[in-house]
């Protein structure tokens, strides 16, 4: 009888693991404590223990968003017979979101998550530029120039905000809703710019 009652336990304890397991391979990914593929985050990530599926996100997609606005600050800043004030501008985007790119990129890797998603599956939805838009960007000259990069950067700041307030809606960890907050802030606070400058050239 103790022989058939430690097979029976050994079954039922085999039984709940493959169970567990399964499980996990059906959403690894974004289980909390877990990296791509069921890989263990790094120890000072699993200590934060408030990372959900909704920080990852958000973190991965606003990387390459900000870059994209960098690279458009980048196209702007190389431009002659500009209006100081839009370079100014141009220069303020590009030092604060290559900083906040920075930080990003540091969570991911605390994480174990990839550098970023990549801009698959991004679009104007999200504020970001076609091809067409930043080669347009890049052979207007002038006020046109500096119309166009006002008119492209509003649009992708708006969709930097509608990132971050969903972010601030469905977020749980603190750095990263911190982050969402001041994009929320900086960003709107910059669109009334970008509009003022838009009226009076």
């Amino acid at each position: 009888m103790k022989d058939i009652h430690r097979v029976t336990t050994a079954v039922a304890a085999l039984a709940l693991v493959l169970s567990l397991a399964g499980c996990a391979n059906a959403g690894s990914y974004w289980m909390p404590g877990m990296g791509p593929h069921g890989m263990p985050l790094s120890p000072a990530a699993g200590e934060q223990g408030d990372i959900n599926r909704a920080d990852r996100m958000f973190t991965m997609m606003m990387i390459p968003h900000h870059e994209q606005a960098v690279e458009m600050s980048d196209l702007i800043l190389q431009e002659t017979d500009i209006d100081q004030r839009v370079l100014d501008l141009a220069q303020q985007i590009k030092d604060a979101q290559g900083a906040e790119i920075e930080l990003m990129e540091s969570w991911l890797d605390d994480w174990g998550m990839p550098s970023a998603a990549g801009m698959d599956g991004m679009g104007h939805d999200d504020g970001m530029m076609s091809d067409d838009d930043m080669s347009a960007l890049e052979a207007a000259e002038g006020q046109d120039a500096a119309g166009l990069f006002l008119e492209q950067m509003i649009e992708h700041h708006e969709g930097a905000i509608e990132m971050a307030e969903d972010e601030l809606d469905d977020g749980t960890n603190r750095d990263v809703l911190a982050l969402a907050k001041r994009i929320v802030d900086s960003q709107t606070a910059e669109i009334v710019t970008m509009e003022d400058l838009l009226t009076e050239m």
